[in-house]
């Protein structure tokens, strides 16, 4: 089978590019973009979901090996949608899904990642003394500020928070309706003897 040049090198001249110039950057000018970047999707985020945002905060930090456990295989599903997407923007066939999937990808990526990185800079900042979720979203912002300063930092440290964050959310969305207290579960009857 014998691949459309177009599509292939439009895809590779975008993700190059893209590494290209966060590479080209100076080294503060990445680490600003990523401080102001975490700061203000942390703000935007945490504001719209206001009931599950420190949910899946506080169950980052409660348990993240699960979390990791379960957003990493999600984060490569996204990544693998996102990039399905923008290869098959330039086809006939995708224009509509391919907009689509590299929307989602471009929503569910960066939100979590900062579910990752604020749920490490509050178990940092707790360990200061501020165990409260702005002096999170501050360190958070920080720590995401210094991963940006190199770009190998920047993927592995990236890929771990996200994982972090998206298995969080995850686990608060589909734990939302169980019942988590022993006496609200109907079997077997709740300490009965």
């Amino acid at each position: 089978m014998v691949r459309s040049p177009r599509i292939g090198t439009a895809t590779e001249v975008a993700v190059s590019g893209a590494v290209e110039q966060f590479h080209a950057l100076e080294p503060l000018v990445r680490g600003g973009v990523g401080f102001a970047g975490t700061l203000l999707v942390a703000m935007v985020v945490l504001g719209l979901v206001q009931s599950r945002g420190p949910k899946s905060v506080a169950k980052a930090r409660r348990s993240p090996i699960i979390s990791i456990c379960i957003g990493l295989p999600g984060v490569l599903v996204v990544v693998a949608l996102a990039s399905t997407g923008a290869l098959i923007l330039g086809s006939s066939l995708g224009t509509v899904f391919g907009i689509l999937l590299v929307i989602v990808g471009a929503i569910v990526l960066p939100s979590a990642a900062m579910f990752g990185f604020v749920a490490l800079g509050t178990s940092i900042a707790a360990r200061l003394g501020r165990d409260r979720l702005p002096a999170g979203v501050i360190v958070g912002s920080l720590l995401a500020g210094l991963t940006a300063l190199s770009l190998g930092s920047t993927i592995v440290l990236g890929t771990l928070v996200a994982s972090l964050g998206l298995g969080a959310g995850v686990r608060v969305l589909f734990n939302a309706g169980g019942a988590t207290r022993p006496d609200e579960r109907t079997v077997p009857p709740a300490n009965e003897i």
